[in-house]
């Protein structure tokens, strides 16, 4: 059962409207004015643990930009990013993982962020330890800090139910204590899995023109062995 939510619960394509905020509800608010250069910074660093929803937010960002016909380009590790060659038209770049990054990556975004800043670009990158920590080289490090550092704080136990509730209710349909209880005993707890479950489940509901129950869930939950 643990995983048998996760396993027929599809994720959708990462949006803000369909991020659980919790204690992020700052960052999720500021993500769009930032992407669309409406805040006076050069960079955005995002950190936390693996789960807290930063791939997300990155993603997000992303989607953000295309629906505001904004130049943007996406890279899924700082490894990938091995030279400054691209598009100088790029408004926003976008960079996970920037931990990972080794000396030729490091090379690559410091001369990256220059460039961005002096056309008045951004950066936002994502990293799963703090700034200070960072193993990267100082002139770096200290390039990323010059911006906006925020940390992803993943949705606490006590959070989620309010969390998921106010989900269900921003995508109209309603989520009762019972059916939030079954999910937290009986599937995963990460970000990732509630979102791609809320979701399923709403698909669900709406094909069966049936409301969100646990009887539907178990039914939902039933074709797994069809």
């Amino acid at each position: 059962m643990e995983q048998l939510i996760f396993e027929l619960a599809p994720a959708e394509p990462p949006r803000l409207a369909n991020f659980l905020p919790g204690r992020n509800a700052e960052l999720v608010a500021l993500l769009p004015r930032f992407v669309a250069g409406d805040v006076d910074e050069t960079g955005l660093l995002l950190w936390g643990a693996p789960g807290a929803g930063k791939t997300h937010l990155l993603r997000a960002a992303i989607a953000s930009a295309h629906e505001q016909r904004i130049a943007a380009r996406w890279i899924a590790q700082a490894g990938e990013l091995a030279s400054t060659s691209g598009d100088d038209a790029d408004a926003l770049v976008v960079i996970d993982r920037v931990d990972t990054a080794d000396a030729n990556a490091a090379a690559a975004i410091f001369s990256l962020y220059n460039a961005l800043k002096q056309r008045r670009g951004r950066l936002i990158a994502a990293s799963r330890t703090p700034l200070a920590a960072l193993p990267l080289r100082e002139d770096l490090r200290t390039r990323l800090g010059w911006g906006l550092v925020y940390e992803v704080l993943p949705l606490s136990d006590d959070d989620k139910p309010a969390a998921m509730a106010a989900f269900a209710e921003q995508r109209g349909f309603h989520l009762s204590d019972d059916v939030i209880d079954y999910l937290l005993r009986h599937g995963r707890r990460d970000l990732p899995s509630l979102l791609a479950t809320l979701a399923a489940l709403d698909r669900a509901s709406l094909s069966s023109k049936r409301p969100i129950t646990v009887p539907l869930l178990k039914d939902w939950l039933r074709r797994a062995d069809v």
